[in-house]
């Protein structure tokens, strides 16, 4: 989706007095207002700025700086958390990461004009608030950026960590032990992508080779009527999925998987969805992969469920609460592999992304069309 900005949004709304002159935030903390000055005054030909908000994926906003390093007009912070409500003011952008912008934080932006996320997820960010204070709202689409693939790549190492008994296998190593564990293969194994969009059609093609039978739900399928112009995209999710269902067929799915993965978009009705219901109707000793979000999987039912044997396993990359905790009891269990965010984290999906938001910086600088995001409002 293309967005010509200027003429969707008032300029007039963003207006404000310049920084050097507004001695309201000199009454600030001393750190406040040295970056407030750095930032606004010392530098007068910077025109655009974006913010990173939080220490995490760092990544992103080293990328982006690399990326912009000969746009001396534009440019990109990354501030602590507990900064950004004070300086969030100052800035054109909102690369959002894991913060949360809720509809006070929103109200300080006076001179924004994107919220958007190094990826897809935007569940932390108030849509409405932005809508009403005249600011858009983006995300990355996945399938451009190698961030599908990538996620899609993880996966498969969760499945065949799990497969092969990962964590056991390191304990044999210590133990000075040969041929245990026994492990298991997925060849012949049946996979249901819980979630079929970019990351679930990249993953069932990556599966393809392995010889399993792929199970998928998806709200809406393609259709098939010859005059389509979806009739080519219908065809070739047709080729990589054996069976084809919608959200009401999730409980049928599970009862014949050996292992299932979570790609769900996080959002209200989404919530939650592995839940006791949903882990009661799956093949005892079912794993389950989530690359999606923590809060797709219901802590006590899947915790309950591992205690059980109901649950073969869990490899998760997305946590309830991030950064998660350690020494959280559900880490004990042998067969639970976790690993810190980092499905998307690739060199060539975070370099393609940090292209996507200097190439956004530099359109609104100039005025021009917004490309290569997608616009939720």
């Amino acid at each position: 989706m293309f967005f010509r900005f200027y003429k969707s949004v008032n300029f007039k709304a963003f207006v404000r007095q310049s920084v050097c002159n507004d001695t309201s935030l000199k009454g600030l903390s001393g750190f406040f207002w040295d970056i407030s000055k750095r930032n606004m005054c010392e530098d007068s030909k910077i025109n655009t700025r974006i913010l990173f908000c939080g220490p995490h994926f760092a990544a992103s906003n080293n990328y982006t700086k690399e990326y912009l390093q000969n746009y001396p007009s534009i440019q990109v912070d990354d501030l602590p958390f507990d900064s950004v409500p004070n300086l969030i003011g100052n800035y054109d952008i909102c690369v959002v990461k894991s913060m949360r912008l809720n509809s006070d934080l929103i109200a300080r932006a006076t001179r924004m004009k994107l919220i958007m996320q190094y990826g897809v997820g935007l569940e932390g960010v108030d849509i409405a608030a932005a809508t009403n204070h005249g600011i858009k709202v983006a995300r990355i689409p996945s399938g451009n950026t190698g961030n599908a693939a990538s996620c899609a790549e993880m996966a498969i190492y969760f499945m065949l960590g799990l497969l092969r008994k990962q964590n056991e296998m390191q304990i044999a190593v210590r133990q000075k032990k040969l041929g245990e564990p026994v492990g298991d293969t997925l060849q012949g194994k049946t996979v249901f992508i819980l979630g079929f969009g970019n990351i679930g059609i990249e993953l069932a093609k990556r599966l393809r080779p392995f010889g399993v039978k792929i199970l998928a739900t998806k709200r809406s399928w393609p259709s098939f009527l010859p005059n389509n112009s979806n009739s080519t995209e219908a065809t070739s999710q047709n080729d990589l999925v054996d069976e084809k269902g919608s959200h009401e067929d999730i409980y049928e799915f599970a009862k014949i998987s050996d292992i299932i993965v979570c790609c769900l978009t996080m959002n209200s009705e989404t919530a939650g969805v592995i839940n006791n219901k949903f882990i009661s109707s799956m093949r005892k000793g079912c794993l389950l992969v989530n690359i999606a979000r923590g809060g797709l999987l219901d802590y006590e039912a899947v915790y309950n469920g591992l205690k059980s044997g109901d649950v073969g396993g869990l490899g998760t990359d997305v946590a309830w609460t991030e950064p998660f905790d350690p020494d959280d009891p559900i880490l004990k269990f042998p067969n639970v592999l976790l690993t810190p965010h980092v499905a998307g984290v690739t060199e060539q999906s975070y370099r393609s992304m940090a292209k996507v938001v200097g190439d956004v910086a530099i359109q609104l600088q100039s005025g021009k069309l917004l490309t290569g995001i997608e616009f939720v409002n």
